[in-house]
């Protein structure tokens, strides 16, 4: 018996901090929309020019490894449904495949998984040092709220970058599926990509950058709330790091696997 209440003892009390994390996530962002729209009437406006670092950090720093793996998925994926669909002859599926499949799902998902590798994980390692370092505790003292100087513009920019870098991935991972499929298929390039217009929806495009907007919503509350709760010094921050980018790509793959459910029904 001891040993069956200590187990729901164990569950009772993970269960009470994650409930606890996702309010203080929940409280983090509607704090940060505060200072976005309204932060200036009180003397505290979010800084354009913060904002623009993070968008070079997030984005721009990110533009050769999306590139990277979304070339290497595009090529991926041309050669499964090349394989797959020969079975049955249905070799003219491909491009309709691979379009969509690109566009709604691989390429907001991969976006986002790179992404998380490497700002969720510096936004965690960055305010860990600051909270260590008492560096947090010293904004408030000379009247910088940290949400507003810290928050805020990551959230900002994840919110706006995210989706630019999934577009950039789609069309990379098109082409890449594109330049493989020439010869399976025996089509130009340009012909593939002229069927691929075709082909693409509205709804398809619509349904990967919504993803993206989500994605980037949990990547940079996730980033920033494990960073504020760091605790342990050099060896709590590591411990952030870590917990942040597993925190965040398993965030990703379970609002993807939502955002399917419900969108393809």
């Amino acid at each position: 018996m001891e040993a069956i209440f200590a187990g729901l003892e164990r569950i009772g009390r993970r269960t009470v901090t994650v409930v606890s994390e996702i309010g203080y996530g929940t409280s983090l962002l509607f704090e940060s929309l505060w200072f976005l729209v309204l932060g200036w009437r009180v003397g505290q406006p979010v800084r354009p020019r913060m904002v623009l670092e993070q968008m070079r950090q997030i984005g721009v720093d990110a533009i050769p490894i999306v590139c990277l793996l979304a070339m290497t998925v595009g090529v991926m994926l041309g050669i499964q449904f090349i394989a797959a669909l020969a079975e049955f002859g249905a070799q003219s599926q491909v491009v309709v495949a691979s379009t969509k499949s690109i566009v709604r799902e691989f390429g907001a998902l991969i976006t986002g998984i790179v992404v998380a590798g490497r700002s969720g994980s510096a936004l965690a390692a960055r305010l860990g040092s600051m909270v260590v370092s008492q560096e947090v505790d010293a904004l408030a003292v000379i009247g910088v709220d940290p949400v507003r100087y810290l928050v805020a513009p990551a959230l900002l920019a994840m919110l706006v970058m995210l989706p630019v870098l999934t577009i950039l991935a789609d069309a990379v991972a098109i082409l890449g599926a594109g330049l493989y499929s020439m010869g399976p298929l025996d089509l130009s390039l340009s012909g593939y990509l002229g069927q691929t217009l075709e082909l693409m929806t509205p709804r398809d495009v619509w349904e990967g950058l919504s993803k993206s907007v989500v994605f980037g919503l949990l990547i940079a509350l996730i980033g920033t709330s494990v960073g504020f709760s760091v605790s342990g010094g050099a060896e709590g921050v590591g411990r952030a790091t870590t917990r942040a980018v597993v925190l965040s790509i398993s965030a990703l793959v379970l609002a993807d696997m939502l955002f399917s459910f419900f969108l393809n029904r």
